[in-house]
């Protein structure tokens, strides 16, 4: 079963500095159907103006996810982490028993935008820590490229929760597939561009749940489409 959020039925909040729209409930937008989806809790597709972003504000027991599409994001948190995050680099932040962290347009006129990720961990109180780890941009080429998992592995960030995220990058008419184990499920965020999900097309900021569903068959649609999926138990 393929149950699809559409982009327009988002919820949004411009603030002039800040452009969100919010796939799940999150700060000012509640909607109790749209609580989040397993463990995965949190997107947030933001553009942040030149020179803008988020104060000093402190997060516990979640595990924070950043990717950039486009521009610059300059991180620095109490763990003494500084650091300026762009495409093709998965920034995880593990905010555990406590951490106070700032997000900033790196650039002082071009804007800034990416995805804001939160995952509820599987345990509580575990110690901070800062990940972030860059790939070339055809790792994700008509591919899955895992980002983050539940497993120490190179070159992917690891986070406390049985779920595993990828990025993938398809041209029109390229085409994937990805297995889901019984019992599993699966969410597909489409960050740009086109995409064909089990025979479904979804667009720029589209959503898409999926139970019950031994196999996902994605393909780029037309202009071909930038996507992030979750395996999630």
């Amino acid at each position: 079963m393929v149950t699809l959020r559409k982009a327009e039925e988002r919820g949004h909040a411009n603030r002039g500095w800040l452009n969100s729209n919010f796939t799940f409930s999150f700060a000012d937008y509640h909607d109790p159907a749209h609580m989040g989806f397993r463990s995965l809790r949190v997107i947030n597709d933001d553009v942040v103006q030149g020179g803008k972003g988020f104060g000093a504000h402190a997060h516990r027991d979640m595990e924070i996810i950043s990717y950039v599409l486009e521009g610059g994001l300059t991180h620095r948190d109490s763990m003494g982490e500084e650091h300026t995050v762009g495409p093709n680099t998965i920034q995880a932040m593990t905010a555990g028993t406590g951490v106070v962290h700032s997000e900033f347009n790196a650039s002082p006129n071009q804007p800034v935008h990416f995805l804001q990720i939160w995952i509820v961990p599987a345990e509580e109180d575990v110690e901070p820590a800062y990940q972030q780890i860059t790939f070339a941009p055809e790792e994700k080429q008509g591919r899955l490229r895992l980002l983050a998992g539940p497993e120490h592995i190179k070159g992917s960030a690891f986070i406390h929760q049985d779920a595993r995220v990828y990025a993938s990058l398809l041209k029109a008419g390229e085409r994937i597939e990805k297995p889901i184990e019984p019992g599993r499920h699966a969410w597909v965020q489409v960050a740009s561009g086109n995409l064909v999900l089990n025979g479904q097309t979804l667009k720029t900021g589209d959503g898409a749940a999926i139970s019950k569903e031994e196999v996902l068959r994605l393909e780029g649609a037309q202009g071909g489409a930038e996507f992030l999926l979750f395996d999630l138990a």
